[in-house]
């Protein structure tokens, strides 16, 4: 990648945002291209590869988080850049896990927008070219015996090409199952191709599996190739099974039958050989009875089932996945955050309903949250320290009067944040001129 000249797509709908960003980012030497609206953005990233895109959060028709899960799908390579007035925490953690590579903040300034696209051209070069992606044994966190048993059931699945169903609850890492899958198979040299059933629109989904002609439909303005013919020779993994519509599951159970298929348009038979992993956090058998779901597709899928264990059935897991997430989210040049021991029992007092994804959630959120080197219960979701009760308290309150409360809570805080006043405030949530008041009131001296 040349970092001088990149193709750059803003994506805004106020013009003076786009005509800034893009007199400036021309006179870069870059490539700039515009949208005005999320769903042009959109269709503008189909057209043709760009290494960058800039994208607004607040847009009619189609708002930045929405689009951005959009992009990411049409063009997983696609460095995209959220841009937001309204910035937040949670904003922030949800964009990223969505797949956003950074965001700055409005009113824009083009230095912070300057340093994320450097900081994105950057990290592009330390990749090797043609490197594969990371296996997913990276991921493998856990030591826990219900953990270990889902895991040696997945092992031997391995071996066979048979069609694997997985079941689970929601966030308990059902996708990094089919990831170890693939690795540890006799296919982990070819492609393994996942796609969300639940995150595309109906309408696309066929398109999306089986590839399309060119003029099949309004839009189809070049032939596209679907995921199970970018997976030949590999594994396709199918996220959401169950949330596929009535007449796509008939065809997807045909190409179960004898891996061939049509693209939308098309009218020559296809064959691709491909090993299919199905995932669901949703009852089957329920379905079949209430009439949502084929049992003769359900049959075809479940030739191995693998169930994998809620979080709070694997409680052991919790401390390695919290090292794990604290490596794989660490600001990069920067070494781990560690916890305090009186976090780590406020978040093993917690059941996790959301499981492994939202212990990640909420450690990458602490991450962003504690300015210092170390993380307390303080910088965790406020539901996972009422389920610590006081145990989650670096000071109980009881016995002492609001203000030492309110003073001890001031210093504490700043002593975190290394004096930091702005970050603080924010800890704190009161703004930074409150926060000088209070400092001064109490003749706090750090």
């Amino acid at each position: 990648m040349d970092p001088s000249k990149l193709r750059i797509l803003i994506v805004d709908d106020q013009e003076s945002v786009r005509e800034l960003l893009s007199a400036v980012l021309t006179e870069d030497g870059h490539e700039v291209d515009c949208a005005h609206d999320g769903e042009t953005g959109v269709r503008t990233v189909g057209e043709g590869f760009h290494d960058v895109v800039l994208l607004d959060i607040r847009m009619p028709k189609l708002d930045g988080v929405e689009a951005l899960r959009e992009i990411k799908e049409q063009s997983p390579g696609t460095a995209v850049i959220m841009m937001t007035a309204y910035a937040s925490v949670e904003t922030a953690v949800t964009t990223m896990k969505l797949g956003a590579f950074d965001y700055v903040t409005k009113p824009i300034d083009i230095d912070e927008v300057r340093a994320a696209i450097q900081r994105f051209t950057e990290r592009s070069d330390d990749e090797t070219p043609d490197e594969p992606d990371a296996e997913a044994g990276d991921d493998i966190v856990g030591v826990s015996r219900a953990w270990r048993e889902t895991l040696d059931t997945a092992h031997r699945a391995a071996e066979s090409d048979a069609t694997i169903l997985l079941l689970g609850e929601s966030g308990t890492g059902k996708e990094v199952l089919a990831h170890e899958i693939h690795r540890a198979s006799p296919r982990s040299s070819k492609p393994f191709v996942a796609v969300n059933c639940s995150a595309i629109p109906e309408g696309l989904l066929e398109s999306e599996l089986f590839g399309h002609e060119r003029g099949a439909f309004t839009g189809a303005v070049k032939q596209k190739r679907g995921r199970f013919e970018l997976a030949d020779g590999g594994t396709a993994f199918l996220d959401e099974i169950g949330d596929m519509s009535e007449g796509l599951q008939a065809k997807l159970l045909r190409f179960l039958q004898d891996r061939t298929f049509q693209r939308v348009g098309g009218s020559r038979p296809m064959t691709v050989d491909v090993r299919v992993i199905a995932a669901t956090n949703r009852d089957l058998e329920q379905d079949i009875r209430d009439g949502r779901f084929r049992e003769d597709l359900f049959f075809r899928l479940n030739v191995v089932t693998i169930t994998a264990p809620p979080l709070r059935e694997r409680v052991d897991d919790i401390p390695p996945l919290v090292e794990h997430f604290l490596g794989a989210h660490a600001p990069r040049g920067s070494k781990p955050k560690k916890v305090s021991p009186k976090a780590m029992r406020t978040i093993m007092a917690y059941d996790w309903p959301g499981n492994v994804r939202e212990l990640e959630n909420a450690v990458q959120r602490a991450i962003v949250l504690s300015r210092g080197e170390t993380i307390f219960p303080e910088h965790l979701p406020a539901r996972v320290r009422a389920a610590a009760g006081g145990e989650g308290r670096e000071d109980p309150a009881t016995g002492r009067t609001m203000r030492e409360v309110e003073r001890d809570a001031i210093v504490r805080t700043l002593r975190e944040t290394d004096g930091n006043r702005t970050h603080a405030a924010k800890i704190l949530g009161i703004s930074r001129r409150t926060l000088q008041n209070k400092i001064k009131e109490y003749d706090i001296d750090l």
